[in-house]
């Protein structure tokens, strides 16, 4: 879009000729011209900090810029962890100037940092209410995944042995060196699963959540440092011995989407039960340091837009959380959305407050074999 109006504008006054004017007046007006397309091209881009696992269609893309002109920069740092901290850390010389990727356990410390801008979207009215966990507006919700087991069919088929109904099942002996879980400090569904067992279990009373990681552990569970070990190495799938992995709610309908033959039903499928899954809503936010203010707020209205919300399933596996957006039939017939009573909620400024506290004693529990 630069050089086309470069062309149409500028060109013509520097093919007038700067040999008919005053070398001081050729060059000053050479300087201005260069600041003039310099200051446009920049205000025409926006650089978006995303998480690693962020995709979407270059054709998507493509027509953002060719609604409003703005071309789109997206620079990955990491797990929504590592690139909320990158924008805490570098507030005063920012890297982006939005942020995607942030979720609902990690929103107040967002807020105690005060990075974003506010802005409440016309889109928003396109979305659940359950899905907008931020009253203050400061960041917008984007879509949202669920945490839970998946269970391989074959295995169990082949070992008579029936499905378990209950995250507690897995404790029992006859599930016993089965289960494989991602750890909780190096792993967004570890620690998501953490968290769903502190909503479940409680942290007081004769049963909490130290105690079912201590019988888990007990019952030979396996920690991976993440998704893609636990996933491709360890769950029985793919040649382990783990037949329960910690993965998502979306897992059996991309085993059959992703498979190499035609598959008449997924392969894998869901462990849901009381409180055992954990609902992980992804937003974008405004940095405040940002000069494009304009611009993020185009760019958070259109991706709820339709269009971006339904190529959000087939690239990151997702659900939208634009109610109008169509999803693939595959998620209908095998990765169904989780019931209300299903899903186990935290406050995030509970998590917050006790996050560190949690994982020294998780880590002392299952790591150490420390008795609760």
């Amino acid at each position: 879009m630069e050089e086309s109006l470069l062309s149409k504008t500028q060109l013509r006054i520097v093919g007038l000729g700067f040999s008919k004017l005053r070398p001081a007046w050729g060059a000053k007006l050479l300087l201005i011209l260069a600041f003039t397309l310099f200051t446009f091209a920049s205000a025409q881009k926006l650089t978006v900090l995303v998480h690693d696992s962020f995709a979407i269609s270059d054709e998507i893309i493509a027509d953002f810029t060719k609604q409003t002109g703005i071309e789109l920069e997206f620079l990955a740092a990491g797990d929504a962890g590592q690139i909320l901290n990158k924008a805490i850390l570098t507030q005063k010389s920012p890297l982006a100037d939005v942020l995607y990727g942030i979720d609902n356990s990690l929103l107040a410390r967002a807020q105690l940092f005060n990075i974003f801008e506010p802005y409440k979207s016309a889109n928003l009215k396109l979305v659940p209410a359950n899905y907008i966990f931020d009253t203050t507006n400061t960041v917008t919700p984007v879509d949202v995944g669920y945490v839970n087991f998946n269970l391989d069919l074959e295995y169990f088929a082949k070992n008579n042995l029936e499905l378990p109904q209950d995250i507690l099942e897995l404790n029992q002996e006859k599930y016993q060196g089965l289960t494989v879980v991602e750890h909780p400090a190096t792993s967004s569904p570890g620690l998501a699963f953490m968290l769903a067992t502190i909503a479940r279990f409680g942290e007081t009373g004769d049963y909490t959540w130290l105690d079912y990681w201590y019988e888990l552990k007990n019952n030979d569970l396996l920690v991976s440092n993440g998704w893609s070990d636990a996933y491709y190495n360890a769950f029985s799938r793919y040649g382990g011995d783990r037949a329960v992995v910690l993965s998502y709610s979306t897992s059996p309908a991309a085993e059959v989407i992703f498979a190499e033959e035609k598959l008449d039903s997924a392969p894998t499928a869901n462990l849901y039960c009381e409180k055992c899954v954990y609902e992980q809503i992804e937003a974008v936010g405004i940095l405040k340091s940002t000069p494009k203010l304009k611009q993020a707020q185009q760019f958070i209205d259109f991706m709820l837009s339709k269009g971006f919300q339904e190529d959000i399933p087939l690239n990151m596996f997702v659900y939208p959380v634009n109610e109008n957006a169509a999803i693939p039939k595959e998620f209908e017939l095998y990765s169904k959305k989780p019931t209300s009573e299903q899903i186990a909620k935290l406050d995030s400024e509970y998590i917050e407050e006790h996050l560190r506290t949690w994982l020294r004693d998780w880590t002392a529990v299952v790591e150490q074999g420390r008795k609760p």
